[in-house]
């Protein structure tokens, strides 16, 4: 699921909501592809004290070219399945640059 994330106002910059399923303790960071309706996402990171998490948001923000503190868990932190906020792109431009 990639859509507008309307709870920004619509006069900020843009932002959207993607939904992943992180894998954590992989033998390397990968985006895995499309799982259904969120995107399977491989970190090398253990799911301990938040390194999972901060992983997964330098991935997301190297593959998409922009700083890791524009990408943000919104919900899921404790869980496998994350719902993240990326600020400062469309819904379109995170589609292009992850498939």
């Amino acid at each position: 699921m990639i859509e507008p994330d309307t709870s920004i106002p619509a006069s900020a910059r843009p932002a959207t909501r993607l939904a992943i399923k992180v894998v954590p303790g992989a033998a390397r960071d990968e985006i895995a592809g499309p799982l259904g309706d969120r995107l399977k996402l491989r970190i090398s990171a253990p799911p301990q004290d938040g390194q999972a998490n901060q992983a997964v948001c330098r991935l997301l923000a190297a593959h998409l070219a922009i700083k890791p503190r524009q990408v943000e868990i919104i919900s899921g932190h404790a869980h496998p399945e994350k719902l993240v906020r990326i600020t400062g792109l469309t819904p379109e431009q995170v589609r292009a640059a992850l498939t």
